[in-house]
């Protein structure tokens, strides 16, 4: 697929540029409007959710709409690309008068791009093996900051899918407590793909609980986040406990590649 065009921040709006943006703007408000209803009947604080927008293989124009219409996390899932479409979109929104949004990893990372890693992202999402863990750490160290980061665990057992084992993750989280470029603050899973967001409910919730016995272990009781759900299942995930929902198209629509 080839790169989409650069955006000039100072570009006159078009008719399908403002009709875009409009659509972009309506689907924000409707997934906020499924998580505040979401956390109302699981009896939890709407703003104790976070909104992880998925950003991979969106369009700066698309990216842009959603930050403008209240999105304050990007997540995505490959370093080059945020590499080459972050200094767009924040030229894109200076341009506008908004404030840059947090750059979230939250796709497999390989252990050569760790420096890329900590130098265009807030967070890390996605770490789930040591010799990844310990590069991240010295990287961070050498650039003097201390990277948040989550442990992915692999929750539906399919060889093909990142993350540690379930029953590894106890032994990866003790191998990274103590690393002092890295602030491990929870779990995150990506459960197997269902047609129906009830099949992803145990995954939640075996996240939940692992998470749990984790707080329990010496340096546990930072272990405050678990990012889960998707568009399709993230009612669902705030059900179990989640903090945070990474959701791309339920606000973006279909990616580029798909459209």
């Amino acid at each position: 697929m080839s790169d989409p065009p650069a955006t000039d921040p100072n570009a006159a709006p078009t008719t399908e540029t403002i009709a875009e943006a409009t659509a972009v703007a309506e689907r924000v408000r409707a997934v906020q409007a499924r998580i505040a209803a979401a956390a109302e009947a699981a009896h939890r604080p709407a703003d104790s959710i976070q909104l992880v927008a998925v950003s991979k293989r969106q369009p700066v124009s698309r990216i842009v709409a959603a930050v403008a219409a209240g999105v304050r996390v990007l997540g995505e899932n490959y370093v080059q690309e945020a590499r080459a479409k972050r200094p767009e979109v924040e030229a894109a929104l200076t341009a506008l008068g908004l404030p840059s949004p947090a750059w979230h990893m939250i796709g497999p990372i390989q252990r050569r791009k760790a420096r890329l890693v900590v130098q265009g992202f807030e967070a890390v999402e996605s770490l789930d093996r040591v010799e990844v863990a310990i590069e991240v750490d010295r990287r961070a160290q050498a650039q003097g900051c201390r990277i948040p980061v989550l442990l992915q665990v692999n929750t539906s057992g399919e060889a093909q899918k990142a993350g540690v084992p379930e029953g590894d993750t106890r032994a990866l989280f003790a191998a990274c407590r103590d690393l002092p470029g890295l602030k491990i603050e929870g779990l995150m899973t990506l459960p197997a793909a269902a047609p129906d967001a009830e099949a992803s409910r145990p995954a939640f919730r075996r996240l939940r609980e692992l998470r749990d016995r984790l707080k329990n272990e010496p340096g546990g009781e930072g272990l405050t986040q678990l990012s889960m759900g998707m568009s399709g299942d993230f009612e669902v995930a705030i059900q179990e406990g989640a903090t945070r929902v990474r959701v791309g198209t339920a606000l973006f629509g279909p990616r580029q590649e798909d459209a």
